[in-house]
């Protein structure tokens, strides 16, 4: 069901900082506004799917403190992209295939009748992390550990997180990799290991792959630099396209992504110190009724970039992106601070 913007509706209020009070989405008669942070206080690493009518998001299992404890892969849904509720967690029980670690950076899919969560196990300066699948019958859960795919040492990759799945020719694949370089590999036919060679798409400046197809190219968007400093993280979202999925990938300049500095920006942090720190991570492109292109992410606040307990407070943030000559980028190439028209659905 498309949104109806012809009735008056009630939105609930969300702040970009503790100094800067963010007014409520604003609907008149022919549009429907926002302002980022479209939710919060964290949804890290965000996926997206939408299922009818409405969109599911997921996040890094997170400790949000005082604003609202802990979550094991949270799941939070929205008919509109704007305004979000707490679902709550997507999963019951964390897997058990890993000693110790967190469910960090889920890819969630509809596969058939089923939802596939993709995600990565892992510590900080973990030896051996890996990624593991679990699978729904709903969008929101609770997802059942399959166990897990691989991990770095089995699959010959450092720092094996960061999934991303994708279907070409009726082949299921699996991207991957954070700073040890971006890989891409063949699944089995249920999509729980994988098969045949592993490519390297990308170098050692990017993680969180993602695979966008558009106008006969495959655009790879990944992210370069720190997540995870507060507000002098300097975590961006870079991109670069190729005619074949498995590469190569080329940015703007013809520079190729397995070289270091490569990559057209996407989306940097605000020159502002009102704006957003470490924009990245970005979730799947939602395109909407009026063939808009919208890019979820998560960024901090400078003005707020904690919780209460040290976390980082990466919020989910929402923008238009805008192509010319064949490339994508928020307008800017910073998060929007502003009020925005909404997307259309």
């Amino acid at each position: 069901m498309y949104l109806p913007i012809c009735l008056l509706l009630t939105f609930g209020s969300c702040t970009e900082s503790s100094e800067q009070a963010i007014p409520d989405p604003v609907q008149t008669s022919d549009t429907i506004t926002y302002t980022n942070p479209v939710f919060e206080p964290v949804l890290a690493d965000p996926t997206v799917v939408k299922v009818g009518s409405e969109f599911y998001a997921y996040g890094t299992e997170d400790n949000w403190g005082e604003e609202g404890g802990y979550h094991l892969v949270p799941v939070i849904k929205s008919k509109d992209l704007v305004n979000w509720e707490l679902v709550g967690n997507s999963m019951n029980k964390k897997p058990d295939w890993k000693e110790r670690g967190g469910i960090w950076a889920p890819d969630v899919t509809q596969v058939g009748d089923q939802f596939y969560m993709y995600y990565s196990f892992s510590t900080w300066g973990d030896p051996n992390p890996g990624v593991g699948l679990a699978i729904a019958d709903q969008p929101e859960g609770p997802f059942v550990d399959q166990g897990k795919v691989f991990d770095s040492k089995e699959i010959g990759v450092a720092n094996s997180i960061d999934p991303f799945y994708i279907e070409e020719n009726g082949k299921k694949y699996l991207m991957w990799g954070s700073f040890h370089g971006l890989f891409l590999t063949e699944l089995t036919a249920d999509g729980k290991k994988p098969q045949g060679q592993k490519i390297q798409v990308a170098g050692n400046h990017l993680e969180a792959a993602y695979v966008f197809e558009k106008d006969g190219y495959y655009y790879l968007f990944g992210s370069a630099g720190t997540c995870c400093e507060g507000a002098n993280s300097t975590y961006r979202v870079l991109v670069g396209r190729s005619e074949n999925l498995a590469g190569p990938y080329l940015d703007q300049n013809g520079k190729n992504l397995l070289d270091e500095n490569s990559g057209s920006l996407v989306v940097g942090a605000n020159a502002s110190n009102n704006g957003y720190a470490g924009p990245g991570h970005n979730a799947e492109i939602i395109t909407d009724k009026e063939g808009q292109d919208w890019l979820l992410y998560h960024g901090m606040a400078k003005q707020k970039p904690k919780l209460n307990n040290g976390t980082n407070r990466r919020v989910l943030l929402l923008d238009k992106i805008t192509w010319a000559n064949g490339w994508p980028s928020v307008a800017g190439r910073e998060p929007s601070t502003n009020t925005q028209e909404s997307p259309v659905f």
